[in-house]
């Protein structure tokens, strides 16, 4: 038994999974993965992934907290804000006073509510110039867990996310290992036991890309994730738009729904 006999993931591409793809078009993703812990097999244990991608926080805050809220499962988490600190200009400061009211309102309902800090992206070239304001909106989300009581999963400290092998090619979203290794972090800090441990050593390689493969990526990445990005974001555009939630209702696990999308190019 791990305590939890209901669960429900609001947030953004992150939450809904990507990139960890199922046969079927759809994602999995650590939160479908911890769902899978949580249940420890029980027909009974009920689950809702409320996430989509590209959503901000006011649109996470707005639609998918209240239904969080009227469902009141045993637990939330709640991993948000991370497409509005990335916007050139955004106010960290002010995204995460808006992020606390959410979790407040949790914690007031009386819901058990995990959070997590963005991962450092020192080692990732080019994304690494958003460090300073991933630190600072982390340094928020630590100050706001305190306040309310809420759990944190540290991603900046997970060192297993240090390894490219965890990272898919956009750079924003985790290949299928580096979810599952973020699914045992937060069961771990759940005080629920795990079937494998997350810090588990990657696999030796046999060395490092050279100056000219790494500035070729970074070439490419650009056409391919970065433009694209851009572009939508002068239109007002989403990745999201039109997008339904995988798992919008409490339902019990083994009741997977069918998929809603194909597998589409990634971004946050």
């Amino acid at each position: 038994m791990t305590g939890y006999n209901s669960y429900v993931a609001i947030g953004d591409s992150f939450t809904e999974g990507l990139n960890d793809p199922l046969p079927d078009g759809s994602f999995r993703g650590w939160a479908d993965r911890l769902a899978e812990i949580l249940a420890g097999g029980r027909p009974e244990f009920a689950y809702a992934n409320l996430a989509i991608r590209g959503k901000l926080l006011a649109e996470i805050m707005s639609e998918q907290l209240p239904i969080a809220l009227e469902t009141r499962p045993d637990l939330v988490t709640v991993c948000a804000g991370g497409n509005d600190i990335i916007v050139p200009g955004a106010d960290v400061d002010a995204v995460a006073a808006a992020f606390e009211e959410g979790i407040a309102a949790l914690r007031g309902a009386g819901i058990e509510v995990v959070i997590f800090t963005g991962p450092d992206t020192k080692r990732m070239s080019v994304m690494s110039i958003l460090r300073g304001k991933v630190a600072i909106y982390n340094a928020h989300l630590w100050a706001i867990a305190e306040r309310h009581g809420a759990k944190v999963v540290d991603l900046w400290a997970m060192d297993a996310l240090h390894d490219v092998r965890a990272w898919s090619d956009d750079r924003l979203h985790f290949t299928p290992e580096g979810h599952r290794r973020i699914a045992l972090r937060t069961a771990e800090a759940l005080g629920v036991p795990t079937p494998a441990d997350w810090r588990e050593p990657w696999p030796e390689t046999d060395g490092h890309p050279n100056w000219l493969t790494l500035r070729r990526s970074d070439l490419e990445w650009t056409r391919v994730h970065l433009l694209p990005w851009i572009r939508r974001h002068l239109r007002g555009e989403s990745m999201g738009d039109g997008i339904t939630p995988k798992r919008p209702r409490l339902t019990p696990l083994v009741e997977r729904p069918a998929a809603t999308t194909l597998i589409e190019p990634a971004e946050n």
